[in-house]
């Protein structure tokens, strides 16, 4: 009887090893959890102690224990509301002592995580004198996986996998533009081709500027409202859209129907405030490469002036009419000319892939937080898709996107391609569709 329990142990520990090695995620459900939980209840007075995120005992117990001539009390542990189990991870709810403040917590989440034998831990300030750890069991950026269900709405998308395990979406209600960048090979179209197939399923119109000639939208282009493929005619489709947005503004403006007693809520001041027979589709303009936009050899070159200024008007003014940006870079400062740091300020969404240089980094999150311009540069070179996002409040978190291939955002593209509005303001930047294919010229031949 003793040799079969010996038996079953040793298959059971050699199970659990061979789970780990090879499905975590199936190991934290089945024998991680368990552990962590015990292991988390065993050691947590002494890693508090143990990582200083105690506090002395009250005055008055301090002054009773001299006058009854007792030992002097021990240190008083931060109070653990809850323990609960994910997927991922578990999360701990703790009650902080007055004294106490949420960067301690996140100063020591490096100590906490050696402490309790976990992949990574995390911290937020829940409510005043609440914080909430997250402690993720493996590393679940190694290989994305996505939720079954997630949380979809118009124009807010699950993009990627936060280190913690919860979902990265992109709400371009909430951030409405935003800024891509990151080395050669880093994950950066892959992001891009993640975004316009979740976007194509949606009543959105997308509009495309690839001055790759067309290589990385050109495939997704029968879901494009409009697409163009070099500068010249990308400097008038910004001018189109300027000229859409002010129209707009002009339906907003005749909808307001102000007077003496017209209820607030009755108001418009956005194309969301329209009622849905009066609100014009929104539109999202992808830009594939903003240095072949903003660059030029002429000191003063009159298309790229052009450019730019549109960009900026679209980025401080576009919200409202319902048209947001997704510029994709490999460097995003000043060396691109006059306005791009102007426009840089109207990008509220922040997001690094590897970078080569810290400078680089900084372009993005300078103004952000330190810590989010190191983590950027620390991405190791084999995880492609990796990035770090920062918000306007100094915090930042690492995703990665789970790989989508080309096939798979044109098969989108190409199914959703009857829910293309028409835009009579683009309608001459609309993409002319090859029916047949073209055999592809030779090198020689394209010289």
């Amino acid at each position: 009887m003793a040799k079969l329990l010996l038996i079953a142990l040793a298959v059971l520990v050699a199970l659990a090893l061979l789970l780990k090695w090879r499905r975590p995620v199936w190991y934290w459900l089945s024998f991680g959890i368990v552990l962590a939980v015990v292991r988390v209840r065993w050691r947590y007075a002494s890693v508090m102690e143990a990582c200083h995120l105690t506090v002395p005992a009250s005055r008055m117990r301090r002054a009773l224990a001299r006058w009854m001539k007792k030992p002097v009390p021990q240190q008083r542990v931060p109070r653990l509301l809850w323990l609960r189990p994910t997927r991922t991870g578990l999360r701990l709810r703790i009650k902080m002592w007055p004294g106490q403040d949420a960067f301690e917590f996140a100063a020591a989440s490096d100590r906490l995580r050696h402490s309790f034998g976990v992949h990574q831990v995390t911290s937020r300030e829940i409510k005043p004198g609440v914080i909430e750890i997250a402690l993720t069991g493996y590393d679940v950026l190694k290989r994305v996986q996505m939720p079954a269900t997630t949380e979809r709405d118009l124009l807010k998308i699950p993009l990627a996998l936060v280190e913690d395990g919860s979902v990265h979406y992109r709400d371009y209600r909430q951030v409405p533009h935003s800024i891509t960048v990151g080395a050669i090979g880093t994950g950066k179209s892959v992001t891009q081709r993640t975004l316009i197939k979740e976007l194509a399923s949606q009543p959105v119109a997308l509009v495309g500027i690839d001055c790759k000639k067309g290589v990385e939208l050109g495939p997704l282009a029968r879901r494009f409202s409009a697409l163009v493929d070099n500068p010249d005619d990308a400097a008038d489709l910004l001018e189109a859209l300027i000229a859409r947005m002010e129209v707009t503004y002009d339906v907003i403006r005749r909808a307001q129907r102000i007077s003496a007693d017209t209820p607030d809520a009755e108001i418009a001041a956005n194309i969301w405030d329209l009622p849905e027979k009066l609100r014009p589709v929104p539109i999202v303009v992808t830009i594939d490469e903003i240095a072949e936009l903003a660059l030029s050899t002429k000191k003063n070159d009159p298309r790229r002036d052009r450019i730019v200024k549109a960009l900026v008007r679209l980025a401080q003014l576009g919200r409202a009419a319902g048209i947001f940006l997704d510029i994709y870079g490999q460097r995003f400062g000043s060396e691109l000319g006059d306005g791009i740091t102007m426009l840089r300020a109207q990008l509220t969404g922040r997001m690094v892939h590897r970078v080569n240089d810290e400078s680089t980094a900084k372009m993005a999150f300078g103004d952000i937080s330190p810590h989010a311009v190191f983590a950027a540069i620390q991405i190791p070179n084999e995880r492609r898709g990796m990035a770090v996002v920062g918000y306007s409040t100094g915090e930042w978190v690492r995703i990665r996107t789970p790989h989508t291939t080309m096939r798979q955002a044109v098969a989108a593209c190409n199914k959703y391609a009857h829910l293309v509005p028409d835009l009579p303001e683009l309608a001459r930047f609309r993409p002319l569709l090859d029916l047949a294919p073209v055999e592809a010229p030779t090198v020689a031949e394209a010289a």
